[in-house]
């Protein structure tokens, strides 16, 4: 007589709780990675603000062996080449769309924003120009205004008020200070920075591209215009010393392609107002770095100007984050 062994069926329940506790184990698990690659893109954001903030007191050191259009020329023209190295080996795509309005944004964010820089740094102090270089969101407001109809709200208008009179504060128009006009060249950079921003979303809302591609292509464009504006200007001769090499190694690597990417890694990360917080360590590291190693020291006016401005990008990143 042959007998049947038969094998007792899991239960339900048992069944369902151990899809459940691995649904689980799962959550925590991505919830444990999201949290690292937040802390990551933390540390990515402050490696950034440090890259780019010191990058103002090598760029006004460098002048000391070359001329603002030369060395704007070769530190952009070495950092986009770097980026199309990175999104070579990236395996990312090249192609981009909208050739005229990005052929404009590299002229005005590369080419016009780096020679004001680097021009105003002839005689202004790194620290006092990375802040007016950074009025640039206070320019954007307005214009933003006009171009796509983002109308003044709240905290904007306490932001502009204040950013005013800071920048009233530190040109001090009543005054014909040595450095007045290299104080304007940094406010115009600013606003040039502001223009190429609306260009950027001008570009995002009709031809959506990606941003590292788009990067490396302005920067190539600005720096061919910089190429072209160094061969008609003429200045004197570089001097080949080793910080001259080592100003121009800098710029490319660090405050540029590793600075860009750093950037992007943290964006894809963070939240947008939280990684635009991260800006405003930017010009407090050239204003440090500037008193620490040039003893750049501003003046009582000067110095609240600087306070002011830096309170009003606070206001303007707060309410970023809000939104």
């Amino acid at each position: 007589m042959n007998t049947k062994q038969t094998h007792a069926a899991p239960p339900a329940n048992a069944a369902s709780s151990t899809s459940t506790a691995r649904a689980d184990a799962h959550d925590v698990a991505q919830r444990q990675a999201a949290r690292r690659n937040e802390r990551i893109a933390l540390l990515a954001l402050a490696g950034m603000a440090l890259g780019w903030g010191y990058n103002w007191v090598v760029m006004k050191s460098v002048l000391a062996y070359v001329g603002p259009f030369d060395f704007s020329a070769l530190r952009t023209l070495f950092g986009a080449l770097l980026l199309m190295v990175v999104l070579v080996l990236l395996r990312r795509p090249m192609r981009i769309r909208a050739w005229p309005r990005v052929v404009l944004l590299g002229v005005l964010q590369t080419g016009a924003f780096s020679a004001l820089i680097q021009v105003a740094l002839l005689q202004g102090g790194a620290g006092k120009t990375s802040i007016l270089v950074y009025t640039m969101p206070f320019w954007v407001i307005p214009m933003a205004w006009v171009a796509f109809g983002e109308r003044i709200r709240g905290l904007q208008w306490l932001a502009l008020a204040l950013a005013a009179l800071g920048l009233v504060l530190i040109l001090e128009p009543w005054t014909l200070h040595a450095d007045f006009m290299s104080e304007i060249l940094a406010v115009s950079a600013g606003l040039c920075w502001a223009l190429a921003t609306i260009v950027a979303k001008w570009i995002k809302r009709d031809h959506p591209m990606d941003a590292l591609p788009l990067t490396a292509w302005q920067m190539l464009f600005g720096a061919l215009s910089l190429c072209l504006a160094a061969w008609i200007v003429p200045e004197r001769p570089i001097d080949p010393a080793p910080y001259f090499y080592g100003a121009l190694l800098y710029n490319a690597a660090i405050a540029t392609a590793l600075a860009w990417f750093l950037w992007l890694f943290a964006l894809q990360h963070l939240s947008a107002g939280v990684a635009s917080m991260s800006s405003l360590g930017v010009p407090v590291v050239g204003v440090l770095a500037g008193w620490l190693q040039l003893g750049e020291q501003p003046g009582a006016l000067e110095l609240v100007g600087m306070v002011l401005i830096a309170v009003a990008l606070v206001v303007v990143s707060l309410r970023s984050g809000g939104k």
